[in-house]
C-alpha cells in the first residue's frame, strides 16, 4: 500500500489529535483543505495561530479572553451577588445563550476524576474559595455536568463552601444524566437554571 505524501500524512496525523476526529474524518478534512481555495486554507491557519497567540485565561475566573480581566469580570453591571461555577470555559457560552443568568462565573478547568488522576489540587478551586471569602456573593450556583464526575465535584465543593455564609445551589436535573453541558440546547439549560435547588 502506498502511503500519503509526507505533508498530507502529517496534516492527517495532526487532525486526528482533535477530540472527536478519527482517521476517516481527519482524511476528509485534510482533502477538503487541499481542494479549497488557498486563501481560505491560509485564513484558517492564520486564525488558529492568532487565537493561540492572543487568547489566554482570565486571572479572575479562568474564562478564555483576549483582555485582562475578561469581558464578564470587567462588567460592573452584572449581578455581583451570584457566581456560577462551571467545568470548562465553553460552558459559560452555553449558559450565556439562555439570557437568564447575569452574575459572574468561575471555571474549574475540569472536574474531579480519580480514574484520570484529577484531584482537587488539579482544579482551580482555591481561586473560587478566595473569591467567595473576599467577595460579596450571596449565592454560588454549581453548574457542573450531571455526570458521575460532575456530581462528585459539586458534592466536594458543597462540603468546602458550607463554612461560608452563602447559599449553595445546584442546577436542576433538566439535563439528562450522563450528558455534557455543552451539548444541551438553550431551553434545557434554561430549565435547569430556573429549577436550581439549594444544596442541603
Amino acid at each position: 500500500m502506498i502511503d500519503y505524501t509526507p505533508p498530507l500524512a502529517r496534516m492527517i496525523e495532526e487532525l486526528k489529535k482533535i477530540p472527536g476526529i478519527g482517521r476517516k474524518s481527519a482524511q476528509r478534512i485534510a482533502f477538503h483543505l487541499l481542494r479549497t481555495d488557498k486563501k481560505k486554507a491560509l485564513a484558517l491557519a492564520d486564525a488558529i495561530v492568532q487565537a493561540r497567540e492572543k487568547i489566554f485565561y482570565c486571572s479572575i475566573c479562568n474564562n478564555i479572553t483576549a483582555s485582562e480581566p475578561c469581558e464578564i469580570c470587567s462588567n460592573s453591571e452584572r449581578d455581583g451577588e451570584k457566581i456560577c461555577v462551571v467545568e470548562e470555559p465553553f460552558n459559560i457560552h452555553s449558559i450565556e445563550k439562555t439570557g437568564l443568568f447575569h452574575g459572574y462565573y468561575h471555571v474549574l478547568m475540569g472536574n474531579l476524576s480519580p480514574i484520570r488522576g484529577i484531584g482537587p489540587d488539579e482544579l482551580r478551586i482555591s481561586g473560587l474559595v478566595e473569591r467567595i471569602k473576599n467577595g460579596s456573593f450571596r449565592e454560588v450556583i454549581l453548574a457542573t455536568s450531571p455526570t458521575t464526575e460532575g456530581s462528585a465535584t459539586a458534592h466536594y465543593l458543597t462540603e468546602i463552601l458550607r463554612q461560608y455564609k452563602i447559599t449553595i445551589t445546584r442546577i436542576a436535573q433538566g439535563l439528562p444524566v450522563g450528558a455534557d453541558l455543552d451539548y444541551a440546547d438553550e431551553v434545557t439549560i434554561a430549565k435547569a437554571i430556573e429549577g436550581r435547588l439549594e444544596v442541603k
